[in-house]
């Protein structure tokens, strides 16, 4: 009956935007609201505010992280602010973004997390890159009641039944997703022989696992020639790449995120290795510039959105972050990294806008009333209809896939999304945790 519910409320939303052409998602009112939005010196709103802590980090070897989701989370606050904020219990309040260093380190993401919860009385903790990272804030968000938004790691680990808990919301797609969704990509492709080199923590370990499983599913003649794992932040790369040469593999498969993802491609391309990364991270300007349009022709990325033209917010989107990045911002977010909203960033902007809604519907920071409303909820976002399944709070999502050529209608200095393969949510829905007690009813 919920379900029925939320596919009525979805036919609705639909037709009235379709019916609201000067509605909240036309260019010219969205141009309007963000005429003024600098994400180097973000508006901070006074008063009493709805204040979200954004646990990343924000020094050492993946300060880019940090500097990468905040200008997502300032993007939705300054656009709601622009709307008059989010009525909750009873008041209009706008939204405040605080800064939560985890420095890449547990011991720092829980004192990160103490500080934010009971210093800085914030309403919801967002975060964390590092699933290891992420698996602490969690934690730390139940042991004090507040809602955690996991919204950017995605190890199936977090999750399950030894680590869920109720006051987090996992957003973003999961390893089991993203291997299912490149391994169903590579059911019909004539490569068969995979070289498997992650990152040597959970997440790289929980995805391996997953791709060899669902590779045998789809592709039961195909072969993993080689298996290896790196620390993080790897300065040197030739080791293992060596061993990639000697193995015949005609893919790389690897779900290695900055910096690291960046080294791996560029130091690939320097020692005349050209094979194709099958891969998740490697869609950002940074990482392709680097290596040209020949170095990364054929790079097989998945992922849970990709830049497009075909939905009329997409399209706004586009446009005003375009024009505010060729025009306004200053460094860092002038910088190629940031010309269009992609992958990972208009992701967390995805999550993000779907967290205020919920707080909107629920009427309040309230967590227990958060979670009666979140709970098998369904949104209609840009990036698809996202389905919070009730029993784990794993997003349910139709996933993307495409191979890399040039030129392409967004950047001409490197090769970039091409035909888009839509993978269904039916065919990468995540396995529901074994021993969750929850999810047996």
């Amino acid at each position: 009956m919920k379900r029925c519910f939320f596919l009525l409320r979805g036919v609705l939303t639909l037709l009235v935007l379709g019916m609201l052409v000067s509605g909240a998602w036309a260019s010219d009112a969205l141009m309007d609201r963000m005429a003024d939005f600098d994400p180097s010196n973000p508006v901070i709103p006074e008063g009493d505010t709805i204040k979200i802590g954004h646990l990343n980090p924000f020094s050492g070897p993946a300060a880019m992280n940090g500097e990468l989701y905040h200008i997502a989370l300032h993007w939705v606050a300054h656009d709601l602010n622009k709307q008059g904020g989010v009525m909750v219990d009873g008041k209009r309040k706008k939204i405040e973004i605080i800064k939560g260093d985890t420095m890449s380190k547990p011991i720092n993401a829980k004192k990160a997390a103490e500080r934010l919860i009971l210093g800085d009385k914030v309403d919801l903790l967002w975060g964390s890159t590092g699933s290891h990272i992420s698996l602490v804030c969690q934690q730390t968000a139940a042991k004090y009641k507040k809602i955690y938004v996991s919204a950017l790691s995605i190890s199936d680990s977090l999750m399950d039944a030894e680590n869920f808990n109720r006051y987090t919301f996992h957003t973003p797609w999961t390893t089991s997703q993203a291997a299912k969704s490149l391994a169903y990509f590579y059911a019909k492709r004539p490569e068969k022989k995979f070289y498997i080199l992650c990152q040597d923590y959970s997440f790289g370990h929980d995805l391996a696992e997953k791709f060899k499983g669902y590779l045998k599913e789809f592709r039961p003649d195909a072969e993993i020639v080689g298996e290896d794992y790196h620390p993080l932040f790897t300065k040197d790369f030739a080791p293992y790449l060596e061993k990639v040469k000697a193995s015949g593999a005609e893919v790389i498969f690897s779900g290695d995120w900055m910096p690291d993802s960046v080294n791996l491609l560029k130091q690939s391309r320097d020692s005349g290795l050209n094979l194709p990364f099958a891969n998740m991270y490697m869609d950002d300007p940074i990482t392709l510039g680097v290596v040209g349009v020949e170095g990364s022709a054929g790079l097989v990325n998945a992922n849970q959105y990709m830049i497009n033209d075909m939905d009329s917010r997409t399209r706004d989107l586009n446009k005003v972050w375009h024009h505010l990045h060729d025009t306004k911002w200053e460094e860092p977010y002038n910088s190629s990294l940031y010309v269009w909203p992609l992958g990972v960033v208009a992701s967390a902007i995805n999550t993000t806008y779907w967290m205020m809604d919920v707080v909107k519907r629920a009427g309040t920071t309230d967590p227990e009333k958060i979670i009666e409303t979140w709970e098998g909820d369904q949104y209609d976002s840009f990036a698809g209809v996202l389905e919070m399944r009730a029993c784990d709070h794993v997003t349910v999502r139709d996933l993307y896939v495409s191979e890399f050529s040039s030129p392409t209608k967004w950047f001409d200095n490197f090769s970039y999304i091409d035909k888009i393969v839509t993978v269904p949510s039916y065919v990468v829905e995540p396995p529901v945790p074994e021993g969750l007690d929850r999810c047996k009813k």
